[in-house]
């Protein structure tokens, strides 16, 4: 389950925890004080060629009977889609380029291409999720309130429609985003007023409006008689972006050993210890210039975790320092290949979608969710951990252990078979 004492989970001392702290701010002042022209010449080239590639597919969606100038200008806007949100939009909105001082490239105005307003993003995303990084219950993220993506959140029939309200909700993933804030599930149930959502909702459909507007009325209407021909690409070009939005930023969040963590925790944790949860509870994967760029360098999820208002083009700078401290100190630092964290996340997602009874992996010590209590459970492992040796035997090496104690596809099967079998035996008695 979620885990209770960080510390007591990563294997560090106090003094431990505190020399990753210091050396953590140490990475952030250094990146800070290099930051000058080159950045500043990144991001002004990035929204160039943004533009460019916006402006270019829609006149090419405009030229009559060529369907290879109507797909084109469909991947060239969905690529500007995808660069705008990601790269550009969230970045911006984090604060990463404020020190420019340029009023047109700034957190406080930006406005990004995206049915969310940038101020429900910067509350619900900068604000609840950073802070409450997979804080169960707090922060809500963890699931989005309609998956279940740890055993903390109590099973109900309604997870059985898992797999499909996953698929919907990467399809639709630009909508499920604007709606977002407003926590509209809460006004339903009655633990929210509507007079403190109101101003909210409103200010959704505006943006709401907004968006439908620009993409499935003025641009379609420019091209007169194929205006539904139009609407439907701009269509398919919103789907694309919602549908690799999603899968990035699942695969920093979901994938397996990406670890959650109870309220207490949060409550008692200062601010070297606020670090190492981000570190424990992100995760990332392999990319290069181009797979960064498009991803908004969200393949770097634990170092953006760890410092969200630096420059995402520094993130590859931080993370070989945040690997040293890593390897250092025994501790897992979770990264794989896209397609990887991908699969994980989705049988992560099918599995959750059963019953306990048909989980048979400890409940902490399961690929989706690990917590302290494992080493208690496996004395033989918390034997051979010792931060007193060279190289170092820390969470790492026990994760790792502590994997090959879980059962395999063989004996996982044959425990299903058992606790059906004993579900039936407990409703006859």
């Amino acid at each position: 389950m979620a885990i209770k004492n960080i510390a007591s989970y990563a294997h560090l001392s106090d003094a431990d925890i505190a020399d990753i702290g210091a050396r953590m701010d140490q990475i952030e002042a250094d990146i800070r004080a290099s930051l000058g022209p080159k950045d500043a010449r990144y991001i002004r080239n990035l929204i160039r060629v943004q533009r460019g590639l916006e402006v270019g597919g829609r006149l090419a969606m405009m030229i009559p009977r060529s369907k290879i100038a109507m797909w084109g200008g469909i991947g060239a806007l969905s690529l500007s889609k995808i660069l705008e949100n990601l790269e550009i939009g969230h970045n911006t909105m984090h604060g990463q380029w404020d020190w420019m001082n340029d009023p047109e490239i700034h957190s406080a105005t930006w406005e990004w291409d995206n049915t969310c307003p940038s101020s429900g993003w910067k509350h619900s995303h900068n604000f609840v999720h950073h802070k409450y990084t997979n804080v169960i219950g707090m922060d809500n993220d963890v699931g989005y309130g309609i998956l279940r993506v740890t055993r903390d959140r109590k099973w109900s029939p309604q997870y059985l429609a898992q797999p499909l309200t996953n698929t919907v909700l990467a399809l639709l993933f630009e909508w499920a985003v604007a709606f977002y804030d407003v926590e509209l599930g809460r006004v339903l149930n009655g633990t929210k007023k509507w007079e403190d959502a109101r101003e909210e909702v409103l200010e959704v459909l505006g943006k709401v409006a907004r968006q439908a507007a620009k993409d499935y009325v003025l641009f379609p209407a420019l091209a007169g008689t194929r205006y539904k021909e139009v609407a439907k690409a701009n269509m398919v070009a919103n789907v694309v972006r919602s549908v690799w939005a999603y899968a990035v930023i699942f695969c920093g969040h979901f994938p397996d050993d990406a670890e959650t963590f109870t309220k207490e925790q949060y409550k008692t944790e200062n601010h070297n210890e606020w670090y190492l949860r981000q570190m424990l509870g992100s995760a990332n994967f392999h990319g290069g210039f181009i797979l960064s760029v498009l991803s908004g360098n969200l393949n770097y999820q634990i170092e953006h975790h760890l410092f969200p208002d630096l420059p995402s083009n520094r993130l590859v700078q931080a993370s070989k320092k945040v690997r040293e401290i890593c390897q250092e100190y025994d501790l897992p630092y979770n990264t794989g290949s896209f397609p990887k964290q991908l699969l994980e996340v989705q049988r992560t997602l099918w599995k959750l979608s059963l019953p306990n009874r048909f989980l048979v992996a400890d409940p902490d010590n399961a690929p989706e969710v690990r917590s302290e209590a494992a080493f208690m459970k496996n004395p033989q492992v918390e034997a051979e951990l010792s931060a007193d040796g060279t190289p170092r035997r820390g969470l790492k090496t026990g994760l790792n252990m502590l994997k090959k104690l879980r059962p395999n596809a063989a004996q996982a099967l044959k425990m299903v078979i058992g606790n059906k079998k004993a579900g039936k035996k407990k409703e006859l008695v």
